[in-house]
């Protein structure tokens, strides 16, 4: 038996997969969330995620930035672990994008008492749509990347091509 047909055939760790699907989820849109910032797209800083555990003005800082990068990637990992070990098997985008909805609920709704320094809604509505719309794709990505790799989805789009 050749090599390229042996790793076809062997299914893919999910243990591994999510770990790389958490850290480049995170480092592609935890990225595209500290441009958010840096362009004034959003309020809400790169370190939201660390606001329990460090000081508001430290979290304001380059170090503090980047640590919310790093805090953001860590996160991006742990979802992605919960979404492959439980939801890998769903197909197409809408489940990803609907958990990364979820996921927004979770941090700017009910917990942002502990991740934000304001209330979500005294944000301003750039600020709330803005972070909306990063965790929905963030979801989507982490959500579709899973999809392909699980199901059948990489057949299916061939189909449509073909046709």
């Amino acid at each position: 038996m050749s090599k390229s047909h042996q790793q076809k055939s062997d299914p893919t760790n999910p243990w591994i997969f999510a770990l790389e699907l958490g850290y480049f989820a995170g480092l592609i849109w935890g990225g595209a969330r500290w441009l958010m910032y840096t362009l004034h797209f959003t309020k809400v800083i790169p370190g939201f995620l660390a606001e329990p555990f460090f000081k508001h003005d430290f979290l304001m800082t380059p170090a503090g930035h980047l640590l919310g990068y790093l805090f953001f990637i860590g996160f991006s990992v742990v979802v992605s672990l919960l979404y492959v070990l439980i939801l890998r098997k769903l197909k197409g985008p809408w489940p990803g994008m609907i958990y990364g909805v979820l996921w927004w609920s979770v941090l700017f709704l009910a917990g942002s008492q502990y991740f934000l320094m304001q209330r979500p809604f005294r944000l301003p509505w750039n600020s709330i749509i803005s972070e909306f719309c990063v965790f929905l794709l963030w979801g989507l990505f982490i959500g579709y990347t899973a999809a392909i790799e699980y199901t059948d989805e990489r057949k299916r789009e061939q189909m449509t091509r073909l046709a």
